[in-house]
């Protein structure tokens, strides 16, 4: 059972999240919160697995939120939600820590699998939102930056598969090796481009033109 906070402003965007997370046996709701500005402190008491961050709050908004919570709990898996397709919020959000991005008019179910993708590895996200993180990715100096940081091919070609938002499980079957192969090549790529989640990895592969 995954626990699941909630953090948005809107009461009935919080509800109907509450609600999905209770009626999903996959799933349980830790807590809903109607601000992130004391985000740390929320999830130190309710203990989440997972949290479904919206971006535009009052106060605190949720990129700040993250990069909070990225600090102060590595573990935590943080999937953003948000009702704008924004690339400047996109990669803000990748920036400080987020492992996911849905839009809100996202599919309830779809958002269940994003959640347990993200528990097994994965950096889910709204198939609009991939689509702009792979245009940005394509054309660039590939060879010159992963010489940079000294990636081999393999965890160049891992790298790609997460950016794509592939769980470890799918990654593993695609090229034939084992789920702890597939997590030792990963943790060689987050040494070597000195990150700490699948969502930093993806923000600097984008950024510095590595898939």
């Amino acid at each position: 059972m995954v626990r699941v906070a909630v953090f948005d402003d809107n009461a009935e965007q919080r509800d109907a999240l509450a609600a999905l997370l209770g009626h999903v046996d996959r799933t349980t709701c830790a807590g809903i919160f109607p601000d992130a500005g004391k985000a740390v402190e929320d999830v130190e008491a309710c203990a989440p697995d997972v949290v479904l961050m919206d971006i535009d709050m009052p106060g605190t908004d949720g990129i700040e939120a993250t990069a909070r919570l990225r600090l102060c709990y590595p573990e935590l898996r943080i999937i953003m939600l948000t009702v704008v397709e924004d690339e400047e919020r996109i990669f803000a959000a990748l920036r400080a820590g987020a492992d996911g991005y849905f839009l809100k008019q996202t599919d309830p179910m779809k958002l269940i699998d994003g959640i347990m993708d993200v528990m097994s590895g994965g950096a889910p996200m709204s198939p609009s939102v991939a689509r702009q993180v792979l245009a940005l990715v394509s054309g660039r100096k590939r060879d010159q930056a992963a010489a940079r940081f000294r990636l081999s091919p393999r965890e160049l070609e891992i790298l790609a598969m997460l950016v794509k938002g592939w769980a470890y499980k799918r990654i593993a079957a695609e090229l034939g090796i084992s789920f702890g192969t597939v997590n030792k090549h990963v943790g060689n790529v987050y040494a070597k481009l000195r990150v700490g989640s699948v969502g930093e990895a993806v923000a600097l592969a984008v950024r510095k033109g590595l898939v």
